[in-house]
């Protein structure tokens, strides 16, 4: 009885707190957490203002100069920046937090909410042989099972684990097309195409946020633009969103952002091109028309965005340096391809114009293997593992999709910093790290991921908003917060505001900075002193509490 009285009092106690910041009545507000004297960046306004936030369970319950408040935790954000929770709109997280909830990666960053299912790539729907093969590897790397085969089984682990930060997928086209038609490049059947539109479909019911593409990866990649479009028809009858990987990013990257413009004009999709860049240096002058087709596009009212990293470095699998055509099917059969007389001339040619086309196999490093004996290429570049070996660059490819089953991650230099700088300061361009959550410790510490695993987030607030004053730090924060939630149809977060979520960062904004690098990827940021989820603080003073107040974030919208 003491209990449930004490709880009366408490929401008593709270309601009344709230009426007397309301109503300038002389009632000492009570709050769960007070954030005092900070600097706010609220997500909404372009500019910042000095206040207090008091927070009561999962909720901001006052904004505004609360000083006669009271609270259980009291942070003072003198000279700090508070503003909402980072959204990393591209994000490729999904099985890592069932190995390793923290998110240190990611949560040291100031992200509270993941969207992953990028790329054409997410953890559903598979086969049984696609579930086998991946329940396999799964347990051999991390000692995790694979035991789902469709997003609600999928959905339910993640619900069932411990988070320490908010997540979100989309539906991966490349998985949906494998699981309908198989891996090879045909077109599809129209019951073949019925029955990925019904996949897709209890997709979006289940909780999915949209649909993404890897047009640059088998299987995506054999999909031609009317079965995109009649798909991304789907998916804005459940208001949803089409991001996509384009079919090029270098020397046809023009022609595929018009098709992207295409499919968001004829399905009426809204559209977020994921990390928006130009590659290769015969390209880089290309990126001025490639925004100006997109800033058209928007000002005729179509809802267009991109994402992009703050980095001139791509990453990727090893695979991409084969040609399209030799990744059909399984990883058996890619693998038995490079055995096959008649077409290895061809594979060859493919990958060593790969290389001259980026500038030279120095610009291309290999950023992880799963076996021992490969470990001591990480971190060199192609060029340096050539003069170890004495193997030619396709005998090399071959060697690491033979001996790693293609499971080989490689970091290219083909970007332009100018071209980043122009990109980042598109007002429709928001932030995304194309990362996943990993640790400096345990089971995702291996290799050397590319740095925007960790550094995203506080390099554009530390290099391009501080130093090189692209934007000030309001749209900066915007490009996090806001902008992806408004993106993403999200109610109550993104923003500061009453009854909003308390997804909150406080950083300092003289010292934010990235501390990650190709060559020692493993290292927190500086600056991000304090992360809330869901009202819950995960990290305090640079460090993670233990907590795990992450949530699982379901699309909740009907058919229209």
């Amino acid at each position: 009885m003491s209990s449930k009285i004490s709880r009366r009092k408490f929401i008593r106690n709270s309601s009344l707190a709230t009426a007397g910041i309301l109503f300038g009545c002389s009632v000492r507000p009570v709050f769960d957490v007070l954030i005092k004297n900070g600097q706010i960046a609220d997500g909404l306004l372009a500019r910042t203002f000095t206040g207090d936030i008091g927070i009561i369970g999962d909720k901001i319950a006052a904004i505004g100069n609360l000083g006669n408040a009271s609270a259980n935790l009291t942070i003072d954000a003198l000279g700090k920046v508070v503003s909402p929770g980072f959204i990393d709109m591209h994000s490729h997280t999904d099985t890592e937090l069932l190995i390793d909830p923290k998110a240190d990666s990611k949560i040291h960053q100031g992200v509270t909410t993941e969207v992953s299912g990028n790329c054409g790539y997410a953890p559903f729907p598979l086969t049984d042989a696609d579930q086998k093969e991946s329940d396999q590897e799964s347990f051999q790397q991390y000692g995790l099972h694979i035991s789902w085969t469709d997003i609600d089984g999928f959905l339910k682990e993640m619900e069932k684990a411990r988070l320490s930060l908010n997540y979100i997928t989309l539906t991966g086209h490349g998985k949906l097309r494998g699981f309908v038609m198989g891996k090879n490049d045909l077109a599809p059947s129209t019951d073949q195409l019925t029955k990925m539109k019904e996949q897709l479909a209890h997709t979006l019911e289940a909780g999915s946020f949209g649909l993404s593409t890897g047009l640059e990866y088998a299987p995506g990649s054999y999909a031609k633009t009317d079965e995109l479009i009649e798909l991304s028809k789907i998916v804005a009858e459940y208001d949803g969103f089409y991001a996509t990987h384009l079919r090029n990013e270098d020397d046809t990257v023009e022609e595929a952002v018009k098709e992207a413009l295409q499919i968001c004009r004829e399905a009426q999709v809204s559209l977020q091109i994921s990390h928006l860049k130009v590659c290769n240096k015969n390209n880089w002058h290309k990126i001025d028309h490639v925004l100006e087709m997109i800033h058209r596009a928007s000002e005729e009212g179509h809802p267009v965005h991109a994402d992009r990293y703050p980095y001139n470095a791509w990453s990727t699998g090893i695979s991409s340096l084969l040609p399209l055509w030799s990744r059909q099917g399984n990883t058996d059969e890619i693998i038995a391809r490079l055995d096959v007389p008649d077409l290895v001339p061809d594979i060859r040619s493919y990958a060593e114009e790969r290389g001259s086309r980026i500038g030279g196999w120095d610009r291309l490093i290999i950023n992880s293997c799963y076996s021992d004996e490969n470990k001591i290429f990480e971190g060199k570049s192609i060029a340096e593992c050539l003069e170890v070996t004495g193997l030619s660059p396709f005998e090399f490819i071959k060697k690491m999709m033979i001996e790693e089953r293609g499971r080989v991650t490689i970091t290219g230099f083909a970007m332009d910093e100018a071209n980043l700088h122009k990109v980042l300061s598109s007002p429709l361009v928001m932030i995304g790290s194309d990362g996943s959550a990993v640790s400096p410790e345990g089971k995702l510490s291996h290799g050397k991921p590319h740095p925007r695993y960790y550094g995203t987030f506080p390099r554009v607030l530390g290099k391009y908003c501080r130093e090189e004053k692209l934007f000030d730090i309001a749209v900066a924060v915007q490009k996090m917060s806001s902008m992806p939630a408004d993106k993403l149809g999200l109610k109550y977060r993104g923003k500061l505001a009453k009854e909003y979520f308390a997804d909150i960062v406080i950083f300092n904004p003289d010292t934010v900075i990235d501390k990650a690098t190709f060559s020692n990827p493993h290292q927190f940021p500086i600056g991000i002193q304090y992360v809330l989820v869901n009202g819950k603080m995960v990290i305090k003073e640079g460090k993670h509490t233990g907590k795990y107040p992450g949530r699982v974030l379901r699309k909740t919208s009907s058919p229209v």
